[in-house]
């Protein structure tokens, strides 16, 4: 029976972990659940599951789920009890599900206490992807990716990394695939958050839609699996069923397939290196329609080449590029800017913040923090 963390419970992948655990009750107990400020739908997930701890952030919603919490959850708040239950020594599994920058501190955290991090965050990486590397080769952590992409990556490559030349993430192309540039000024933003595959939250629906999410999940591939950027490439594949390709110097090309589903990714991640039922119907390659690839359209989804551009120049060039695009998607969702303009913030943002390299935590947060600043700044000149 394994002890299960789960930051960011109420969001889509923390649902869907939820679901799978579900499926398995004499494999994995619910041992923490972490949300933002959501304390209603916590409280659901409190009384079904019965955790030991229920962390919420903020601290007047922590304050209302602690009066109905049932007898034996322990509720926490703040930020810094998510570095407690994620580290706690009964914690055996952590699933790193909470959206954006917010979730690098405590992932670092499981990391160092030598936990299986089952990573859905991919801005842990993004942001302080050496400093995450280095504590997990430290303590022996496990680090297990949850994106379908590099799960399709990793599945690949148990057999063996010898040969390998390159891989390719595949990307839906987003609800805007076949939509011309001219057009893309007008997109709003629930035209952006209506995803043509996957159910996901609002933020992660926009970097879809922009091509930044493969953008980031270049930057993850580099840092899981150790890849020069010319060693990355992105084929857009609307189907998603093809979840990535590696590629090898003989010239096979060895693939994971199945429905668009994240509890595939998910229940990977709690069994390895065993295989488990995860809820997701097989897949029969004979009712579905043909399987489409196509480079991707990097005048249109320029955000795409921006992500590659950081990984190049490195140091906290990545973990700029993500700041910004976090300030600016809120932006657009907020209607402060237009869905083209998250893409020209990130550059401006890009080009204003110095080069510098990001050698401990206080450095990364000092980085993101000055990076948000410069790109409030940019969306208010162009106000």
């Amino acid at each position: 029976m394994k002890n299960i963390c789960i930051l960011g419970a109420t969001g889509s992948i923390g649902l869907n972990t939820l679901d799978v655990i579900s499926l398995h009750p004499d494999k994995y107990k619910v041992f923490a659940l972490s949300a933002n400020t959501g304390w209603e739908k916590m409280l659901k997930l409190c009384e079904s599951y019965k955790p030991t701890y229920a962390v919420l952030v903020d601290p007047d919603a922590a304050e209302h789920l602690h009066k109905l919490a049932p007898e034996g959850v322990t509720v926490l708040s703040g930020e810094e009890a998510l570095a407690k239950v994620a580290a706690h020594e009964k914690t055996e599994y952590v699933m790193a599900a909470i959206v954006g920058s917010a979730g690098m501190s405590s992932t670092l955290a499981a990391a160092k206490a030598g936990k299986r991090i089952m990573l859905a965050n991919k801005e842990s990486l993004v942001l302080a992807g050496n400093l995450l590397i280095s504590a997990i080769k430290k303590s022996g952590a496990e680090l297990i990716p949850v994106d379908s992409e590099h799960s399709a990556i990793f599945q690949c490559l148990q057999g063996s990394h010898i040969g390998l030349s390159k891989i390719q993430l595949t990307a839906s192309g987003g609800p805007f695939l076949n939509t011309p540039l001219s057009e893309l000024a007008l997109v709003t933003p629930s035209q952006a958050c209506n995803h043509p595959n996957w159910t996901m939250g609002r933020k992660i629906s926009v970097d879809s839609a922009t091509l930044m999410n493969k953008g980031l999940e270049v930057i993850e591939a580099h840092f899981l699996f150790a890849l020069k950027p010319n060693q990355i490439e992105v084929v857009v594949h609307p189907q998603s069923i093809i979840h990535s390709l590696v590629h090898f110097d003989d010239g096979s090309v060895l693939s994971q397939l199945g429905l668009p589903d994240m509890r595939t990714a998910i229940s990977y991640a709690l069994s390895y290196p065993a295989r488990q039922t995860s809820g997701v119907a097989s897949l029969d390659l004979t009712k579905q329609p043909s399987l489409v690839f196509l480079p991707p359209n990097l005048e249109a989804f320029s955000c795409l080449g921006l992500a590659y551009n950081a990984l190049k120049i490195g140091k906290n060039a990545p973990a700029t590029l993500n700041a910004a695009n976090e300030v600016a998607v809120e932006a657009f969702l907020d209607k402060q800017i237009g869905f083209l303009d998250i893409s020209k913030t990130i550059e401006s943002v890009l080009d204003a913040v110095p080069t510098a390299n990001l050698d401990t935590l206080a450095s990364v947060v000092e980085n993101d923090q000055l990076s948000r600043q410069v790109a409030k700044s940019v969306i208010e000149s162009r106000a």
